[in-house]
């Protein structure tokens, strides 16, 4: 027998995310029949894994030593090997760091999370960081595995959050839905833009050639999106903008930009191939630079309220000039 007190930090979480965490290597069914067979236990009596849990509850797996060894070891192993091929961490540009939060600037050409496991992503190397400074052991199952919790395209570079605990995690992630954590880009647009505009509309992935189609009625499937931009300064052919992000949609700003003839300069799949190609350009110029958080109550102190804003990459400085 096994046995887990639930940490302050892994309080407010459901029981069956908790013991798929402890048995990763386990398939969700194995964990769901264990549950149901009361080979594991919550507080001593049977439950169904969606009970919320608390600080000082007790989770009990009643499950063999090897059984456990088994799902519990594939667990550390997989942990450690999503850490083990990533990038040297002193290339790793922090914006800002304490306790609950990281805030690293993100280069273009590299995911935010990886889509396959022998990608490299920026979350593998925060976790390696982490892992590095002695703050995260991804041998101990018990152990919040810390991600980042806003994603950007693979090419758009800038602002990226890394929650390091499992509380910083929820708060950022109920911000970023509640779009009370208000996100700004900058981009470089083919044409002459001369005034600032609201863009709406309905937007629908196609998952398989992973590109979106923006609509102007709802159609099934499509969600709404929202993007207010401003012109910076411009030559005649392209304009420096800088664009607030309301929504948050795959591909949202290349696509609402793209549609009303003014698309990304450099973007593969929404752009001007002539004109990418005569600025030697094969990625959008599309940068995060600046985030302005909301005001918390009693948590995320380093962050409450704050801004944070990070230069321009030297790719749209050399183009601006």
């Amino acid at each position: 027998m096994k046995e887990f007190c639930i940490s302050p930090n892994d309080a407010n979480g459901r029981m069956d995310k908790f013991c798929m965490r402890i048995l990763k290597g386990a398939p969700s069914s194995f964990v769901y029949k264990m549950i149901r067979k009361k080979n594991i236990t919550l507080n001593g009596g049977r439950a169904q894994g969606n009970e919320i849990l608390h600080s000082g509850d007790v989770i009990r797996f009643f499950l063999s030593d090897e059984t456990f060894e088994k799902f519990s070891a594939h667990a550390s192993s997989e942990q450690a090997s999503g850490t083990g091929n990533v990038a040297d961490t002193d290339s790793l540009q922090i914006v800002y760091e304490d306790t609950d939060v990281l805030i690293v600037n993100k280069p273009s050409g590299i995911l935010s999370q990886k889509a396959g496991a022998s990608d490299l992503s920026m979350n593998e190397i925060c976790l390696h960081y982490l892992k590095e400074k002695g703050e995260w052991d991804p041998d101990d199952p018990l152990a919040y595995r810390p991600s980042v919790c806003n994603r950007l395209d693979r090419n758009t570079s800038g602002l990226l959050l890394f929650a390091k605990t499992l509380p910083c995690a929820r708060v950022l992630s109920a911000s970023l839905r509640d779009r009370t954590i208000r996100k700004y880009y900058v981009c470089i647009v083919k044409g002459d833009v001369k005034e600032s505009a609201d863009l709406d509309g309905f937007a629908i992935k196609d998952e398989k050639r992973n590109t979106v189609r923006l609509t102007k009625v709802q159609e099934p499937g499509a969600a709404p999106v929202k993007t207010h931009f401003e012109p910076v300064k411009g030559n005649g052919e392209l304009t420096l903008l800088k664009v607030e992000l309301i929504t948050g949609k795959t591909h949202q700003i290349r696509l609402h930009l793209a549609s009303i003839g003014h698309p990304i300069l450099g973007d593969p799949k929404y752009g001007d191939r002539a004109l990418n190609k005569k600025y030697h350009v094969a990625t959008q110029l599309l940068h995060a630079y600046r985030m302005e958080m909301p005001k918390w109550e009693d948590t995320l102190p380093g962050i409450s309220g704050k801004v944070f804003e990070i230069p321009y990459p030297e790719r749209f400085q050399q183009i601006m000039r």
